[in-house]
Order: C-alpha cells, then sequence, then structure tokens
C-alpha cells in the first residue's frame, strides 16, 4: 500500500509544498482514484435497478482521502469505518467482485450475501467493517489500536467517520482512552459538510473539527481532503507519529459528497450550484490528471486506463449477478463465536 520511491521522476503540483510522488505512484493513485468513482456509479446505477437492496452510501468525489491515506499504510494496519464504506474495502484489497457480490446479497460476497453494504468484512485484509451506528467504529477502531499495542507491533488503526458522528459521546470516550494509553489510532474526520439533511454549521457549535482532539493532547490536521498530495502529507505525519509509539492522531480531511447521503437522499437541501462548482474547480480526480498531464501523460495512457478500470467494474457487476443466492442455511452461520 505504502508509496515508495522507485527512482523514477516525481511529481508535485506547483502550488504545493508537500513531498512529491514518484510519477508511478501518482499513475497508479489515479487509477485507483477512478477505480473507486467507477465502482460507485455502478453501484448506483445496479441500486436504481432493484439489484442491491437496503442501504447504500457512495463515496463519488471523497476519493482522495482513502487512496492518499492509503499511500501510507503496511500490511497488518487495520481500519474500520461507517457506512459508507465501499471505497474503503477496495483500498485494503478486497476483491472488487467479492465487493459489488456482497452489495447485491450473493453468496460470493464477503459476509456471504448476508451483510449487503453496512456490514462486510474481511480479518485476513485487516478490514473490521463499515458500521451503521453512528460513532460505533470510533470506539472499534480505538479497540484495535489498543491490540497493536498488546501485541508489540507497530502497527497502526485508522478509524473514519464524518462530521456528523463528531459529536457523539464514545468518540470523546475514545478519545480519552487513546490519549492516556498512547494508543495507535489515526482518527479521520471525513468532513463533507453535511450529515442527512443537515450541514454542520447546524449541527455543531464547534466549526473547527480538527481541534476536537485539544483537550486530550491528541495532535490534530485540518487538511484538504480534495487533494491527494495534501492527504498524503499529512497521513505520513500521522502514521509516523504513532509507529513511534506517541499516541493517537487526528486528521480532519476536508472534503465532498456528490450525491445525497444515501440513495435515498435527494439532497435538496443544498444549492445545485455549489455541487456542480466543486465538481468544476475541486474534482480530485481532475487535479491528479491535470499534473500527470504535465507530467507528459499521454491522452492515450488516459484512455487505457479508463479502459482498464471499466472492465474491472463490469466484471465485478456480471460476476456479482451470476453469483448465486445464499443457500437459507446460510442463516445460522456465523451467530455464535465457538469458545
Amino acid at each position: 500500500m505504502s508509496a515508495e520511491n522507485t527512482g523514477e521522476a516525481s511529481a508535485v503540483p506547483p502550488d504545493h509544498n508537500g513531498p512529491a510522488l514518484p510519477m508511478d505512484v501518482v499513475r497508479k493513485a489515479y487509477r485507483d482514484m477512478l477505480l473507486l468513482r467507477r465502482f460507485e456509479e455502478k453501484a448506483g446505477q445496479l441500486y436504481g435497478m432493484g439489484l442491491i437492496g437496503g442501504f447504500c452510501h457512495l463515496y463519488i468525489g471523497q476519493e482522495a482521502v482513502m487512496v492518499g491515506l492509503a499511500l501510507s499504510l503496511k500490511e497488518g494496519d487495520k481500519l474500520v469505518t461507517s457506512y459508507r464504506d465501499h471505497a474503503h474495502m477496495l483500498m485494503m484489497d478486497m476483491t472488487p467482485r467479492g465487493v459489488m457480490s456482497e452489495l447485491l446479497g450473493r453468496r460470493d460476497g464477503y459476509s456471504h450475501g448476508k451483510g449487503g453494504s453496512m456490514h462486510m468484512f474481511s480479518r485476513e485484509k485487516n478490514f473490521y467493517g463499515g458500521h451503521g451506528i453512528v460513532g460505533a467504529q470510533v470506539s472499534i477502531g480505538t479497540g484495535l489500536a489498543f491490540a497493536n499495542q498488546y501485541r508489540g507491533t507497530d502497527e497502526v488503526a485508522l478509524a473514519f467517520y464524518g462530521e456528523g458522528s463528531a459529536q457523539q459521546g464514545q468518540v470523546y470516550e475514545s478519545y480519552n482512552f487513546a490519549a492516556l494509553h498512547k494508543l495507535p489510532c489515526i482518527y479521520v474526520i471525513e468532513n463533507n459538510r453535511y450529515g442527512m439533511g443537515t450541514s454542520l454549521d447546524r449541527a455543531s457549535a464547534v466549526k473547527d473539527l480538527s481541534k476536537i482532539g485539544e483537550p486530550w493532547g491528541i495532535p490534530c490536521l485540518k487538511v484538504n481532503g480534495m487533494d491527494l498530495f495534501a492527504v498524503h502529507e499529512a497521513a505520513q505525519r500521522a502514521v509516523a507519529h504513532c509507529r513511534a509509539g506517541k499516541g493517537p492522531f487526528l486528521l480532519e480531511m476536508e472534503t465532498y459528497r456528490y450525491r445525497g447521503h444515501s440513495m435515498s437522499d435527494p439532497a435538496k437541501y443544498r444549492d445545485r450550484a455549489e455541487v456542480d462548482e466543486i465538481r468544476k474547480n475541486h474534482d480530485p480526480i481532475d487535479a491528479i490528471r491535470r499534473v500527470l498531464e504535465k507530467g507528459g501523460v499521454s491522452e492515450d495512457e488516459f484512455k487505457d486506463i479508463e479502459k482498464d478500470v471499466k472492465a474491472v467494474v463490469a466484471d465485478a457487476a456480471e460476476f456479482a449477478q451470476a453469483s448465486p443466492e445464499p443457500d437459507l442455511s446460510e442463516l445460522w452461520t456465523d451467530v455464535l463465536v465457538e469458545g
């Protein structure tokens, strides 16, 4: 997952102060971000066709956050998030086929078709779920960090949550516990400005969420979550801090979702002009494309990447639709853990 210098020419926007990234890493990041977007677009399409049941929360617009953070992770690092979780699964190396199959409730999904969008896991890939209870994943992520420390590793745990979860009581309890025991936990607030119909300004007395860890002495950074390079720079600082045994770190990623809170949300609480302005001037994928263009990547290469990504997504959708529904006996599996 981590970005290593391969000796190839590096790229960094001219107005950016962070470290440069090798061009091959930027090229892969572009492909990953495009994969996340096309995957989510296909998920939205399948939901509209009635092939995905329950809830479905899309990540479109926020791709730079997870891709940028993944550049600093290594095998063994753990991640837990909320219900807007498909991108996190894919960047933790869970397969598009397996994720899409679970979305469609099929046997070949990661939870054998029983979990859907909000309840799939992979211990093998160190992904501990996308949780529907607001803020609950933060205490789980803190527990994962405690396990890392207990085992004496330098592995980190990442707990993702939105600005709507930031005022939950268990979140502050987690900060206290993590700071008290110097746990290697990175708290990532994906602040996309809106909850389900409610803006941050209306829901929080604290407007600068990057400061909410300060009472516990947790270092915090406010980050442009639409900028892959800014996310990578902040992630490097946070990961190094945690791996050195200095305790938790908090990152507020200022990002934006283009779609509604979920597929059932028409998002009429914000102006269409606001969404269009973000898409036109701040889209994270377009920004990386411009960097690659300046680095000499040709239009034919971009077309090849697009073709490859679309093929992967189409394959995942076809595989999922061909996968059988789970047998009724599956209702009785994974209910209890044998002691």
